[in-house]
């Protein structure tokens, strides 16, 4: 394709929206101060800044959506940007805070999360159309790279000093990679509309889990992204439970209905 055939047809002679891609371009910088501080040896600052541009990537999107300035361009910008703020720069920190020491099966887990979470992306731009409102096809790459950064904030908040090298990261890491190019679904909470009617104790709700996470937000973070990477499984497992009981009920009445048909002639 020529170049000048698709900027024509992407509309980007007449411009971009500065307000979108500008927060895109925060979550960018994120990325690269979360690789800069790793290479320096700063986890803990390297693991903030992976936080940072979650919350930037997910302002990016809401304000496309909101202001209706959504664009091809901005899509596109907004992948390579997750890949280097929650591809790179996560698989650069955990190598370098923990994987190193485990020879070649930690650079490989490093290198396996960063492949998995750019299939994942590249899946998600094809199948953005096809998939169900409100899910996710495998673990989103922001989750993943939220998990990673909690994981070290828990860490240094504990008292940790240092890296890491307990088993449990490692294996960690390669789970990530396997759930992010799976079919397991995971909610996208894209149908939460903050300015719908909701219950009053939603409201409650909200403000109490505000009020633990600005109260303890290391330990916060983690628990509830951890939840969320485990409400996906398990989602699955209840779903596949609910087919085969409704598969049973099914087989159960013809076998019913025969057996009933069966004594009426008997009679």
């Amino acid at each position: 394709m020529k170049r000048g055939e698709w900027r024509g047809g992407d509309g980007l002679r007449r411009g971009v929206y500065i307000l979108p891609n500008l927060i895109t371009s925060g979550s960018l910088f994120a990325g690269f101060y979360s690789i800069a501080s790793t290479y320096t040896g700063h986890f803990e600052k390297a693991a903030i800044g992976i936080i940072a541009g979650v919350i930037l990537d997910g302002l990016d999107g809401r304000v496309a959506r909101m202001t209706r300035t959504t664009t091809r361009f901005g899509v596109e910008y907004d992948s390579l940007a997750d890949l280097v703020s929650f591809g790179v720069a996560p698989a650069f920190l955990v190598y370098g805070w923990a994987l190193s020491a485990f020879g070649r099966w930690g650079w490989l887990a490093a290198f396996l999360y960063l492949i998995c979470g750019a299939l994942r992306l590249a899946r998600f731009n094809v199948q953005i159309n096809t998939v169900e409102k409100g899910k996710f096809n495998g673990l989103p790459i922001p989750a993943a790279a939220t998990f990673v950064a909690s994981m070290i904030l828990l860490f240094y908040y504990l008292g940790g000093s240092g890296g890491s090298k307990h088993f449990a990261v490692l294996l960690a890491i390669y789970v990530l990679a396997f759930l992010m190019v799976s079919t397991v679904q995971f909610s996208s909470f894209k149908d939460l509309e903050p300015f719908r009617r909701r219950p009053f104790n939603t409201l409650v709700v909200f403000v109490f889990l505000s009020l633990l996470l600005a109260a303890e937000p290391q330990v916060m973070i983690f628990v509830f992204i951890s939840a969320y990477i485990l409400s996906g499984p398990l989602g699955e497992v209840v779903a596949l439970v609910r087919r085969r009981r409704e598969r049973r009920g099914e087989g159960e009445r013809p076998a019913r209905h025969g057996h009933d048909a069966h004594r009426e002639d008997s009679r």
